[in-house]
């Protein structure tokens, strides 16, 4: 029997939503942490902490609801990647446990604040690079035969995956030294202006380095982009012009255009990757309708996120505008 509509496009728009979702609210206070050993005082740490204390659990919310809604959409992603990124996803586990629970105590230690510093550091900085990594290994493809995995725990460790991995660190890093300037004000506003271009550059050289590598790791991607001129075309072009006016909003000094911009930059890299890989949800093999699961069932979970993606919606918007000062060491004002 022919279904009315296809589900499955509707559940790879809500998952891709909810990836981006995810990595635009939950960027910027990983990028926190990434800065972290490298801020000059206590002072500029209290602030950067302070600055995502009321919205960073939120953010989270994301990856839970991606997660769970690509379980039952898309059963075969969970089959294929998991035990092919099984080292990777503990990490990125790892990295948020560890950030999360140095984000509790941190505020309340005293003597030993500076264990909880390295460890909201390098929880950050771990789970990052993870995130990098597993999109990195998504990029270049698994083996796999008959809906199964069978390569090996550590193939999904390559130089381009390690590449993708410090390039989202860098991202990140630029996204929270970019949600700084906005939050904050004197000293700390000022580190955060001179420290951002820096980052920037990093990115821009990773983004570069990435472009140039992943046509020759996916010969898919090759053909897409350079059989025929296309449209797509536009998306690196949105992108380079994003961190242009980052530049140029750092550079003057403006306080909301370079996190905006930034937030711009990777929403244009992130339709570009999905733009190379579509429809593939499995590369290089097996497509969006060949993971999906049976209609009924992406029916029955599409009705309960009918609910609950504008709640959580309502519940980001709400969290961002009673927190939309700026703040200081103590809190926002």
């Amino acid at each position: 029997m022919a279904q009315p509509f296809d589900l499955t496009l509707i559940w790879a728009g809500i998952i891709a939503f909810g990836v981006m979702m995810y990595v635009l609210m939950d960027g910027f206070d990983l990028g926190q942490g990434i800065l972290f050993p490298f801020a000059p005082s206590e002072h500029h740490r209290d602030v950067m902490m302070n600055s995502v204390a009321p919205v960073w659990d939120g953010n989270e919310t994301w990856l839970v609801l991606g997660g769970a809604g690509l379980l039952a959409a898309f059963p075969l992603v969970y089959s294929v990647f998991l035990p092919a990124l099984y080292i990777g996803v503990f990490l990125l586990l790892a990295g948020l446990i560890f950030r999360g629970v140095a984000f509790e105590f941190r505020f309340k230690a005293k003597t030993s604040r500076y264990l909880w510093n390295w460890a909201f550091a390098g929880g950050s900085i771990v789970a990052s690079f993870a995130q990098g990594a597993v999109v990195g290994a998504y990029i270049q493809g698994f083996k796999t035969e008959n809906f199964r995995y069978v390569g090996g725990a550590l193939d999904w460790l390559t130089p381009f995956t390690v590449i993708t991995g410090i390039g989202l660190v860098a991202g990140y890093a630029l996204l929270g030294a970019t949600w700084l300037i906005m939050k904050s004000e004197g000293e700390v506003q000022q580190w955060a202006y001179k420290i951002a271009p820096r980052l920037l550059l990093a990115v821009l050289v990773v983004f570069a380095i990435i472009s140039v590598y992943t046509p020759f790791v996916d010969p898919r991607v090759m053909s897409r982009w350079f059989d025929s001129i296309s449209l797509l075309w536009l998306l690196p072009l949105l992108a380079l012009y994003c961190a242009w006016v980052v530049f140029q909003a750092l550079r003057k000094q403006k306080e909301g255009t370079p996190f905006v911009a930034t937030m711009g930059l990777f929403l244009f890299t992130y339709l570009g990757l999905l733009a190379s890989k579509w429809p593939y949800m499995v590369p290089p093999d097996y497509t969006l309708w060949d993971a999906a699961s049976a209609f009924e069932s992406q029916l029955f979970l599409l009705i309960g996120f009918l609910f609950v993606i504008p709640l959580v919606l309502t519940y980001t918007a709400w969290t961002y505008w009673v927190f939309r000062g700026k703040v200081k060491q103590g809190g926002y004002h």
